[in-house]
């Protein structure tokens, strides 16, 4: 694959000078699809011209081309050509090679629409002006890329090579288009792994969606996949793409394969879903890392604020990261539960932080709660780090499905392949370890629960329930003690504030107030306030009250400060600045894994785990909230003692001594 796609992109060097590094792509794609979907109908034209001439509907051509054209290894052409050209023929009119390009894909029938993705037109004559046009031509004339020479899932990796050299060389994040063939492997293996029976079975049709589909190579990974597994299986492939040229790539890419081309369509899959009322039986995805979604924020604000049973019901994650958007979605195209059982399924890959990132109460927590409490999680497999092309961070593959098999209900599997990675012999981009076939299937296995934990081979795998990630934040308040005394250091705090500093004659009457000591903020507060009447000094009640919050001092030997008015009249003030907060798992103490149970959990934990080590401690339960985290890390987490300190001292004699040696040769 690296030969063919270095042997297309050398092209590169005839664009070089009237065209920047930038701009390869934009000539580079198109020619590809192009002579791709040449190779492909060439066999075939004889056929296509008698069809095209005998039947003048859209509809009529495609059923009859279909059905000339249909063989043991593929389901037949559904696009074609009225022109008569091929890049061989146009070239053989120089004088008038655009215009003849030009002829030859505008006829194309109209369910082959991706080279006004391109704007492939425009590309042709901008080609011909710069004088490069007849040896772009000519050097993809030459190329074979026929089913024959090249296959469709090589096709897929050659596509998917180029949009990645493109991105490259436009320093335009070239990892986001291109997922690792390794990666989407596994995840399919993954996705199908508990399936294999029912896919073997005669007669099966499945539906594969991606809502990032990029070139369509999750797409084409799945559909082989299955294939191995049941030749005779009927896929129905849908895509939904942002990216115009990656649209294009992977709408032609699907109507070579047979595909319907309709069900793959552009447009931004958080803003309007393309498939609004469509369900798959597989679902599959790798959103972008990373990156933000304030450019849609109105639009997924909007969605989420209807409720009900929008994508984005459940909760918003922060706008910095709309990975969990995108997991949201997922979990909302998995096809209902029928009558036998069998449901959706779907597999996303995502960095680590969908697995932690925010508190009790916040969106991403809530996101998490979503599919826990509704029992849609079935595995998160941690991959080793470096196996992506723009990145080298930490990466999970999430597993959702909402029809376990029984046995599984409740239950999440944690999978540590981290450890189960092959060095690259040559790293691309950031991308230096890779997943064999021998390691998938170990992960696999991890997976299904066939593997033998004894086994020396064995991925480390825990099972979980779904409760074991929940817990409750409890809000601890302790009482407020203040000391208020007017000294030099109180009052220039006084003077400093933004509004109390603005008060005229303030400061003067703080001053003749005196030192002494008040360890009751009720008697300070009338005191005070008769000696600044005194002084022709009117506060607020908002202004009071930041006075005695300025010079008030935290003092445990002061009286509690309490409410001195409305329904709570009496009760004892909490100290925000000696707030605190515990988190309290579902199911603490052996109490029931509940959240009917949360009062007995947390108040038990309370007695057992605060009140013996602070006084005056109490509840706050009105601030309760239910959280749910998955701390993967820490349940894998092995202890490495550090190594012994003569090692560590015998390390930096030998540092010393060779600084030591250079400064000597340095000196002579």
């Amino acid at each position: 694959m690296s030969v063919l796609s270095t042997l297309v992109w050398s092209v590169a060097d005839t664009l070089r000078g009237p065209y920047s590094e930038s701009e390869y792509g934009a000539v580079i794609l198109p020619f590809t699809v192009l002579r791709r979907l040449e190779c492909v109908m060439d066999p075939h034209r004889k056929a296509m011209a008698e069809i095209v001439k005998k039947y003048s509907g859209e509809q009529q051509r495609r059923t009859h081309l279909k059905l000339r054209t249909r063989t043991s290894d593929s389901t037949g052409l559904s696009f074609w050509t009225t022109s008569a050209y091929t890049l061989e023929k146009a070239l053989q009119d120089p004088d008038n090679l655009a215009a003849n390009l030009i002829n030859y894909i505008g006829g194309f029938s109209s369910n082959l629409d991706v080279f006004k993705s391109f704007d492939f037109e425009n590309v042709i004559r901008t080609l011909d002006a710069r004088e490069r046009l007849a040896q772009v031509v000519r050097h993809f004339e030459k190329i074979d890329l026929s089913p024959e020479a090249v296959s469709n899932a090589d096709m897929g990796d050659l596509f998917e090579n180029l949009i990645y050299r493109f991105a490259e060389s436009a320093n335009d994040g070239a990892g986001q288009f291109y997922t690792p063939r390794d990666v989407v492997r596994l995840l399919v293996g993954l996705v199908y792994a508990e399936d294999k029976e029912a896919l073997q079975e005669s007669g099966t049709v499945r539906s594969i969606y991606d809502p990032t589909v990029g070139t369509g190579g999750m797409l084409t990974v799945a559909d082989e996949h299955l294939r191995h597994l049941n030749p005779r299986a009927s896929t129905a492939l849908h895509g939904q793409e942002i990216n115009p040229r990656t649209y294009a790539i992977c709408k032609a890419d699907l109507l070579i394969k047979g595909q319907d081309p309709t069900n793959v369509r552009q447009g931004d899959t958080l803003v309007v879903d393309r498939f609004k009322d469509r369900r798959f039986d597989y679902v599959l995805s790798n959103p972008p890392f990373g990156t933000d979604w304030k450019a849609v924020e109105a639009a997924v604000k909007s969605e989420h604020a209807r409720g009900g049973q929008g994508r984005f019901a459940p909760g918003l994650p922060a706008v910095g990261d709309a990975a969990m958007l995108f997991l949201l979605h997922a979990a909302s195209k998995m096809r209902d539960v029928d009558d036998t059982g069998r449901g959706g399924k779907a597999g996303i890959v995502l960095n680590g932080s969908p697995l932690f990132n925010g508190g009790a109460g916040s969106g991403p927590s809530e996101i998490r709660g979503h599919l826990l409490e509704n029992d849609l999680i079935e595995a998160i497999v941690a991959l080793p780090n470096d196996m992506f092309y723009n990145t080298g961070i930490a990466t999970y593959l999430w597993i959702l499905s909402n029809s376990k098999p029984e046995e599984r209900t409740g239950e999440i599997r944690l999978i540590d392949a981290t450890g189960v990675g092959s060095k690259l012999r040559k790293a691309i981009g950031s991308k230096r370890i890779e997943i064999s076939e021998k390691n998938r299937k170990r992960i696999e296995r991890a997976f299904d629960g066939t593997q033998n934990d004894g086994d020396a081979s064995a991925v480390p795998v825990k099972v979980f329930s779904n409760r074991d990630f929940a817990y409750w934040t409890v809000t601890i308040e302790r009482p407020l003690q203040l000391r208020f005394q007017c000294t030099e250091e109180t009052i220039s705090a006084v003077a400093e504030h933004k509004k109390l500093g603005q008060v005229k004659g303030l400061i003067d009457a703080l001053e003749a107030f005196g030192d002494e000591v008040y360890l009751n903020r009720g008697k300070f507060n009338k005191e005070i306030g008769k000696h600044l009447g005194d002084h022709a000094v009117n506060l607020t009640p908002a202004q009071r009250k930041t006075l005695w919050q300025t010079i008030g001092i935290h003092d445990e030997a002061a009286d509690y400060c309490r409410v001195v008015s409305g329904k709570d009249k009496g009760t004892i003030e909490p100290d925000p600045a000696l707030r605190d907060t515990e988190n309290v798992p579902l199911g603490w103490g052996g109490h029931p894994k509940t959240h009917e149970a949360r009062d007995e959990t947390v108040q038990a934990y309370f007695e057992a785990e605060v009140q013996p080590h602070t006084s005056d401690v109490w509840i706050d339960w009105d601030k309760t909230k239910t959280g749910y985290e998955i701390p993967f890390t820490r349940y894998f987490y092995a202890y490495k003692p550090p190594r012994a300190l003569d090692e560590i001292d015998a390390d930096l004699e030998r540092v010393v001594g060779e600084i030591m040696e250079l400064l000597r040769e340095v000196e002579a």
